[in-house]
């Protein structure tokens, strides 16, 4: 990194957001302090709050932070709130699509990683996990059935009629195949692509295309499962998988299944990577696999980890910062193995101190070490 400030587009969002982002930004400022870095933090406004502000979720000011930013840091948007919005206004399809589509963020890396410590949180059963597990969701994120066209809503001979496509270019599974191999080759080496090609066309060239891509990391082991066995295969046997690739939808799923074996979404972070400049790094988007939360907003109960452990995604794959980056996971794995529990990863053990927001922070920060 060069001597210039590293500049971050902070949104916060709603609901728990605010909160769980705090943290994330002490931790950020603890690590610049030990490192002789400099971060500027541009805080934008984007979701319900927006809407209450500006009357639109993602207002030109907040998207004009983004654009002059390296990086986006993200909490979490929508509640009960705005639901009475048109479906394209409301938090979620009018801040976090349009940022995706605005930035082409193709790329979404969701890390599931259950501490050994932390196995007692699943709802899988202790020994199929007893010693934890790390699983790295590679999803496709841009194409597939959520932006595939044509996209209707008809009434035809007095019955309703809704159609949604489901369309992939080889070039799109192309780069996310790369993205999946290359985290890979950083992993164990193992990848498992998710399809459906005894069903689908779009399947049958996902798979032909990712066998191609495989030529190119011969080091890396493949293999192929359709989504409903690799959705069974999760529950049954978590720490057998090293890196998942799948496109949008299946991908959706399955990386919320991993998150649920996982035992608690306030632990996952989330990256969203678009096109890399060449240099390993990517421009990305940032944030907690969980939502807002909005009935733990305000009571600073709620779990900060994965907001922080986002930024130390962003650390890694925006800014090169790989020291950094373990500086953070090492004080988190430190602050639970040292007993520190928030509400949603807390058991009944005498040994363990159950924290709100802020304590669980603040003992993330004391174990930050250069």
């Amino acid at each position: 990194m060069s001597d210039q400030a590293i500049k971050v587009a902070v949104l916060a969002g709603d609901g728990i957001g605010p909160e769980v982002m705090t943290e994330a930004i002490r931790v950020l400022e603890r690590v610049a302090e030990l490192r002789n870095l400099s971060f500027e933090f541009d805080h934008q406004l984007v979701g319900g709050a927006a809407i209450d502000a500006a009357g639109c979720p993602l207002p030109d000011a907040t998207v004009a932070a983004c654009e002059a930013a390296g990086a986006i840091l993200f909490g979490s948007v929508g509640g009960p709130k705005w639901e009475h919005l048109p479906p394209n206004d409301q938090p979620e399809r009018g801040a976090l699509l349009p940022l995706r589509k605005k930035f082409g963020l193709f790329a979404n890396l969701r890390p599931s990683i259950c501490l050994p410590a932390l196995t007692h949180a699943s709802p899988v059963r202790p020994d199929l996990i007893k010693d934890g597990f790390d699983v790295l969701c590679v999803r496709e994120l841009t194409g597939g059935l959520y932006f595939g066209q044509p996209k209707f809503r008809k009434e035809e001979e007095g019955d309703i009629l809704a159609v949604d496509t489901m369309v992939y270019r080889k070039s799109e599974i192309e780069r996310i195949a790369h993205v999946g191999f290359q985290a890979a080759m950083t992993r164990d080496k193992r990848l498992t692509s998710v399809d459906k090609a005894n069903v689908l066309e779009n399947s049958i060239l996902w798979r032909e295309t990712v066998n191609e891509i495989a030529k190119q990391y011969p080091e890396v082991t493949v293999n192929h499962l359709y989504v409903d066995n690799a959705a069974m295969q999760l529950i049954r046997d978590a720490p057998n998988f090293d890196v998942l690739l799948t496109e949008n939808l299946f991908g959706d799923i399955l990386s919320d299944e991993m998150a649920m074996i996982a035992g608690s979404l306030g632990m996952l972070a989330s990256a969203s990577l678009g096109q890399t400049s060449g240099n390993g790094l990517y421009f990305g988007m940032f944030e907690p696999s969980g939502g807002s939360a909005p009935d733990l907003a305000g009571q600073g109960v709620a779990n900060p980890i994965a907001q922080i452990l986002s930024a130390a995604l962003m650390l890694r794959f925006s800014f090169g910062l790989e020291t950094e980056a373990k500086m953070i996971e090492n004080a988190v794995a430190a602050a639970i193995a040292d007993g520190f529990r928030t509400g949603d990863i807390m058991t009944d053990d005498a040994s363990l101190r159950q924290v709100g927001t802020k304590e669980m922070g603040e003992a993330i920060l004391s174990r930050i070490s250069a």
